[in-house]
């Protein structure tokens, strides 16, 4: 079979005015090299839609793992792949399905290290697009525990939908959410077992908590920051502990350049109370990939996890893709299917 000699990729073309716009990308067709000692290549199966993309674009925040995408840059991020070549010395064969981090095109070249291989037997290959902090937050940073009163903020985004599924596999009693739109509310309680989600806005955000957690919070998911991380480390009880994952506060802010989520936290009641704040962050936790995809083959083979994903067709709707999940106009993972 004849390799492919051009690639489609999306590219930052303008520094964005505030949130991106699909006017500030261009999607092109690219020469594509033959693959190099070492090298494989790939074809995009699927690729994911990511909030994490405004602060890398925007330039926001320091001390990030992943670096700037500046006008000019190909986007990135995970993506779903079949194999086309690869070594003949190396692990991955032409038809092995891969996950990496050059997504963002509709074939990827890279040295072979960036590639990891899909069991045939994973039961949604799809779901290996679904991040894995939620998960990891709940149980390194968050700790939760049987009988737990738990909140997850930011609850209808792709780690927000998964998160409350899995408190609950962990034991949780009561497992509450947050978001901006009541008819995502109301699917996060039909749909996927949250006992109660709150809407910033309708009412002072602390009097919805206060009302949702009467006896207070025993774990938090923080994918937010902002007042809602505020009145969460007020309404936590003795011994909390809080898993800071994500800053959306600042991410949907159009002022703003996504690289933060200012709250003002009540140091003392921390104190008092023994609460623990901790952020996590994926690269700090080399074990946590693997035994991700182990309980989550496992969840999903027993019927007892839903990721519900937004598709979008072709790799020319990436664009608009993304202008919509700031819009709020997605639920669950956003993928771009190729």
């Amino acid at each position: 079979m004849a390799l492919p000699t051009t690639a489609r990729v999306v590219r930052l073309t303008a520094e964005p005015d505030g949130l991106p716009a699909a006017e500030d990308f261009t999607v092109t067709d690219e020469p594509l090299p033959a693959p190099g000692p070492g090298e494989v290549l790939v074809r995009n199966r699927a690729f994911l839609v990511f909030p994490g993309l405004r602060t890398l674009i925007a330039g926001g925040g320091t001390g990030l793992p992943l670096p700037r995408i500046a006008p000019g840059d190909v986007l990135f991020g995970p993506a779903l792949g079949e194999v086309l070549a690869a070594p003949g010395d190396g692990p991955l064969r032409p038809g092995d399905l891969v996950t990496h981090l050059h997504g963002w095109r509709d074939h990827a070249l890279a040295d072979a290290a960036g590639f990891t291989p899909v069991d045939p037997d994973f039961p949604d290959p799809l779901a290996l697009l679904s991040s894995s902090a939620g998960y990891g937050g709940l149980t390194r940073s968050a700790e939760v525990r049987p009988g737990d009163v738990v909140l997850v903020t930011g609850a209808a985004g792709a780690v927000g939908t998964v998160a409350g599924q899995i408190a609950r596999l962990l034991g949780a009693a009561r497992v509450i959410g947050t978001t901006r739109s009541p008819a995502k509310a109301e699917r996060l309680t039909a749909e996927l077992g949250y006992d109660a989600v709150l809407v910033p806005g309708e009412r002072p955000f602390a009097e919805q908590l206060a009302e949702a957690a009467p006896d207070g919070l025993d774990a938090v998911l923080d994918l937010v920051g902002g007042e809602q991380l505020t009145a969460a480390v007020d309404a936590a009880r003795r011994g909390a502990r809080f898993a800071l994952v994500g800053a959306l506060n600042g991410q949907l802010a159009p002022g703003r350049r996504g690289g933060d989520a200012p709250a003002v936290i009540d140091g003392f009641r921390v104190v008092t109370l023994g609460l623990t704040l901790r952020g996590f962050s994926g690269p700090d936790h080399p074990d946590l990939e693997a035994e991700w995809r182990e309980r989550l083959a496992g969840w999903l083979r027993a019927g007892r996890l839903t990721l519900p994903r937004t598709p979008v067709a072709g790799i020319d709707r990436a664009p608009e893709a993304l202008t919509r999940l700031f819009t709020g106009d997605v639920f669950g993972t956003t993928v771009v299917e190729l």
